[in-house]
Protein backbone atom coordinates (compact mmCIF):
# COMPACT_ATOMS: atom_id res chain seq x y z
CA UNK A 1 0.00 0.00 0.00
CA UNK A 2 1.18 3.49 -0.18
CA UNK A 3 0.97 6.78 1.69
CA UNK A 4 1.47 10.43 -0.25
CA UNK A 5 1.74 13.38 1.73
CA UNK A 6 2.82 16.84 0.66
CA UNK A 7 4.17 20.40 2.87
CA UNK A 8 4.80 23.66 1.12
CA UNK A 9 6.91 25.36 3.52
CA UNK A 10 8.64 29.10 3.46
CA UNK A 11 12.80 28.03 2.88
CA UNK A 12 14.44 27.59 -0.28
CA UNK A 13 15.39 23.97 -1.34
CA UNK A 14 19.35 24.77 -0.22
CA UNK A 15 18.23 25.78 3.28
CA UNK A 16 15.44 23.03 3.91
CA UNK A 17 18.25 20.41 2.35
CA UNK A 18 20.74 21.84 4.96
CA UNK A 19 18.35 21.56 7.85
CA UNK A 20 17.13 17.64 6.95
CA UNK A 21 19.07 16.43 9.69
CA UNK A 22 19.04 14.72 13.28
CA UNK A 23 17.03 17.97 14.90
CA UNK A 24 14.13 17.55 12.35
CA UNK A 25 14.35 13.62 12.70
CA UNK A 26 14.14 14.37 16.56
CA UNK A 27 11.13 17.54 16.25
CA UNK A 28 9.01 14.68 13.55
CA UNK A 29 9.21 12.13 16.62
CA UNK A 30 6.00 10.37 18.05
CA UNK A 31 5.32 11.06 21.45
CA UNK A 32 7.78 7.96 23.21
CA UNK A 33 9.97 7.15 20.37
CA UNK A 34 13.53 7.21 20.60
CA UNK A 35 16.06 8.26 18.32
CA UNK A 36 18.98 5.70 19.11
CA UNK A 37 21.00 6.53 15.78
CA UNK A 38 20.33 9.39 12.59
CA UNK A 39 23.76 8.49 10.30
CA UNK A 40 22.21 11.11 7.69
CA UNK A 41 20.38 10.98 4.40
CA UNK A 42 23.03 9.99 1.87
CA UNK A 43 23.23 6.25 0.66
CA UNK A 44 24.60 3.99 3.13
CA UNK A 45 23.55 6.16 6.35
CA UNK A 46 21.20 3.96 8.88
CA UNK A 47 18.38 5.69 11.09
CA UNK A 48 17.57 3.51 14.27
CA UNK A 49 14.34 4.42 16.08
CA UNK A 50 12.86 3.00 19.22
CA UNK A 51 9.09 2.83 19.03
CA UNK A 52 6.76 2.91 22.30
CA UNK A 53 5.18 -0.49 21.68
CA UNK A 54 6.09 -1.26 18.48
CA UNK A 55 9.91 -1.84 19.08
CA UNK A 56 13.07 -1.06 16.90
CA UNK A 57 12.79 0.28 13.47
CA UNK A 58 16.09 0.43 11.19
CA UNK A 59 16.17 2.21 7.81
CA UNK A 60 19.32 2.19 5.54
CA UNK A 61 19.31 5.03 2.94
CA UNK A 62 19.44 3.58 -0.09
CA UNK A 63 19.57 6.26 -2.73
CA UNK A 64 19.86 9.64 -2.78
CA UNK A 65 20.56 12.15 -5.98
CA UNK A 66 20.11 16.01 -6.59
CA UNK A 67 18.92 17.92 -9.78
CA UNK A 68 18.87 21.75 -10.70
CA UNK A 69 15.24 21.82 -8.85
CA UNK A 70 14.81 19.01 -6.48
CA UNK A 71 16.97 16.55 -4.05
CA UNK A 72 15.20 12.92 -3.13
CA UNK A 73 16.52 10.74 -0.57
CA UNK A 74 14.73 6.59 -0.29
CA UNK A 75 15.47 5.02 3.08
CA UNK A 76 14.21 1.47 3.39
CA UNK A 77 13.24 -1.31 6.44
CA UNK A 78 15.94 -3.09 7.57
CA UNK A 79 14.81 -4.15 10.80
CA UNK A 80 10.27 -3.08 11.12
CA UNK A 81 8.02 -3.57 13.92
CA UNK A 82 5.67 -6.48 13.58
CA UNK A 83 3.68 -6.74 11.55
CA UNK A 84 5.37 -4.92 8.73
CA UNK A 85 7.71 -6.73 6.17
CA UNK A 86 8.86 -4.06 3.72
CA UNK A 87 9.13 -0.58 3.61
CA UNK A 88 10.33 2.14 1.31
CA UNK A 89 10.08 5.89 1.84
CA UNK A 90 11.30 8.36 -0.77
CA UNK A 91 11.48 12.11 0.81
CA UNK A 92 11.52 14.62 -2.27
CA UNK A 93 12.26 17.98 -2.38
CA UNK A 94 11.49 20.12 -4.71
CA UNK A 95 11.81 24.27 -5.21
CA UNK A 96 8.70 26.68 -5.67
CA UNK A 97 9.76 29.97 -5.72
CA UNK A 98 10.83 31.31 -2.69
CA UNK A 99 9.14 27.87 -0.84
CA UNK A 100 9.82 24.14 -0.71
CA UNK A 101 7.82 21.37 -1.38
CA UNK A 102 8.76 18.54 0.81
CA UNK A 103 6.77 15.28 -0.59
CA UNK A 104 6.88 11.76 1.74
CA UNK A 105 6.22 8.99 -0.60
CA UNK A 106 5.76 5.92 1.67
CA UNK A 107 4.79 2.31 0.21
CA UNK A 108 4.78 -0.44 2.67
CA UNK A 109 3.49 -4.48 3.13
CA UNK A 110 2.65 -6.55 5.92
CA UNK A 111 2.00 -9.27 3.66
CA UNK A 112 -1.34 -9.65 4.23
CA UNK A 113 -3.49 -7.44 2.22
CA UNK A 114 -6.21 -7.18 5.51
CA UNK A 115 -2.98 -6.13 7.41
CA UNK A 116 -2.03 -3.72 5.27
CA UNK A 117 -5.53 -2.25 5.27
CA UNK A 118 -5.68 -2.16 8.95
CA UNK A 119 -2.25 -0.74 9.28
CA UNK A 120 -2.98 2.05 6.78
CA UNK A 121 -4.79 4.52 8.94
CA UNK A 122 -2.43 3.82 11.91
CA UNK A 123 0.39 4.99 9.27
CA UNK A 124 -1.40 7.34 8.14
CA UNK A 125 -2.10 9.45 11.18
CA UNK A 126 1.47 8.39 12.27
CA UNK A 127 2.67 10.60 9.24
CA UNK A 128 -0.41 13.13 8.69
CA UNK A 129 1.36 15.55 11.56
CA UNK A 130 4.56 15.88 9.17
CA UNK A 131 2.45 18.32 6.84
CA UNK A 132 1.74 21.22 9.96
CA UNK A 133 5.28 19.74 11.57
CA UNK A 134 7.60 20.56 8.80
CA UNK A 135 6.08 23.75 8.31
CA UNK A 136 6.23 24.87 11.73
CA UNK A 137 9.80 23.89 11.64
CA UNK A 138 10.60 25.80 8.29
CA UNK A 139 9.04 28.44 9.37
CA UNK A 140 11.31 29.42 12.61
Amino acid sequence: MKITLRSKVPCALETVQNRFDGELFKYLLLPGAQLIAFGGSTKGDIVHLKLPLAGEWISEITENGKSEDSIYFIDEGRKLPFPLKSWKHKHILTASGEHTIIEDNMSFSSGNIIFDALIYPVLLLSFLPRVWQYKSYFKS
